[in-house]
């Protein structure tokens, strides 16, 4: 039995649904769905586009010319790095050659330019709102300041002659994705992940199945006659928490069979399969330990926030408090599910002082993001006060760094240090002793 080909996906104004029934709905149950509306007052529409609807090449040229982007030559399959002002020149001197500009991060590069706001439904973005304050994997010996680009962030621009595409792929972490087209077509293929078995051999590592064969002109009109630019995130949060971590485990035994057979002469195996995970997926087990802790004292902060200006009882609080609650949930399942791993309870690198953690300017700043953004989320519901800028809090009040939880550095260590908060507030963790994820 082959992969079966159907289905539809749904479209909404995106103005006409509720962040609660965008999650409920799409995220969720991992379900694709097009969302309009939601691209009319931004600056990358008007600039980015000419009067006729075509990329408006000049204007990147002109503005963003001396960019160093990569750049996919299809017909070579090959990637190479170039200026923006050669990717544009490349594209108007030939007619026939397939060159298609990916994972440039505009963002990061142009942070004064605001080409977009990112919609509200995907504000909930723990991916780019760690790495607005720090590196998911740092290696001392191999990481390097020109990089720091390259490695910042998930936001992309991606611009595209007539008839480029991607190869059929999962993306990075096993993110979710969002796609905006700000001029031109693209016809999407989506396999649902019950079908994935379906294009892989049999050891699941080799897709064997051309998803691109053949496109049909009659059947996807337009799909290789549009020059395209898209804005793209990559980002992930609580309820695809899970899988990410499923992704690393699933990649270290992977790399550490790679090399197993060296597992009796070197003396730093476990150390290896690390920086060798780190450099295929793009972070390591302390690196997502350090990344789930930092964002489990961030939500801790703001339920104390919460706490102490509403005055009532966690069970009937705000909204916002109470998606804050769900996270540390869905954290703390991640963190159960990660009590059985060997080499991650052997390891004390992923140590984190919770007073040097409180105290780290990098973490305030994710705390005040954080905040930000739930405030965004939630404030058609919530009256407040305070919504123009963050509040202000005094960590010697939090309790968090007192004799019982001075450190973290296991997963069970994160576990009873959510438990202990939830007691502290009133409510129940509202999980089992054990989950399979």
């Amino acid at each position: 039995m082959g992969v079966k080909v159907g289905g539809k996906v749904e479209r909404v104004n995106g103005k006409e649904i509720s962040y609660k029934e965008f999650t409920e709905k799409y995220l969720v149950k991992n379900e694709p769905v097009v969302l309009t509306g939601l691209m009319d007052d931004w600056k990358a529409c008007k600039d980015w586009v000419t009067s006729d609807g075509k990329p408006n090449l000049n204007f990147f040229s002109t503005h963003f010319g001396k960019s160093l982007v990569q750049v996919e030559e299809l017909a070579e399959q090959k990637r190479v790095e170039m200026s923006v002002a050669d990717f544009i020149k490349n594209w108007l001197d030939s007619d026939e050659s397939l060159l298609y500009l990916k994972d440039w991060h505009f963002v990061k590069e142009y942070p004064e330019y605001i080409a977009y706001t990112t919609p509200l439904f995907f504000r909930d973005d723990w991916l780019n709102l760690y790495l607005n304050s720090y590196h998911m994997h740092t290696d001392t010996d191999t990481y390097q300041e020109k990089n720091e680009i390259s490695c910042s962030d998930y936001r992309f621009v991606y611009m595209g002659t007539k008839g480029t595409w991607t190869p059929l792929h999962a993306d990075v972490f096993r993110s979710y994705s969002w796609s905006a087209n700000v001029c031109g077509k693209k016809q999407w293929h989506f396999l649902s992940p019950s079908q994935c078995h379906h294009v892989f051999d049999r050891s699941m590592k080799n897709s064997v199945y051309d998803i691109f064969g053949d496109v049909s002109e009659t059947k996807f009109p337009g799909f290789k006659k549009d020059d395209t630019i898209s804005i793209n995130h990559n980002w992930f949060n609580a309820h695809n928490l899970s899988w990410v971590w499923k992704l690393l485990h699933t990649d270290y035994k992977v790399a550490k069979e790679y090399i197993e057979d060296i597992q009796d002469i070197c003396d730093n195996f476990e150390d290896l399969c690390q920086r060798n995970l780190a450099a295929n997926t793009g972070m390591n087990f302390c690196d997502f330990f350090s990344f789930i802790v930092r964002f489990s004292f961030a939500s801790l902060i703001l339920l104390y926030l919460s706490d102490k200006v509403n005055h009532k009882p966690m069970k009937g609080t705000l909204f916002s408090t109470q998606h804050v609650l769900s996270n540390l949930r869905f954290i703390k399942q991640v963190a159960l599910s990660m009590k059985s791993v060997e080499a991650l309870n052997e390891n004390t690198s992923s140590l984190l002082e919770v007073r040097e953690v409180l105290k780290e300017p990098l973490f305030v700043e994710l705390c005040k993001d954080l905040e930000r953004t739930y405030k965004m989320i939630y404030e058609q519901w919530e009256q407040r006060s305070d919504t123009n800028g963050p509040s202000i809090v005094n960590f010697d009040e939090l309790e968090l760094d007192k004799a019982a939880f001075p450190r973290v550095c296991r997963p069970e260590d994160l576990v009873r240090m959510i438990d202990f908060a939830f007691t502290h507030f009133g409510v129940e963790s509202g999980l089992e002793d054990c989950c399979d994820i």
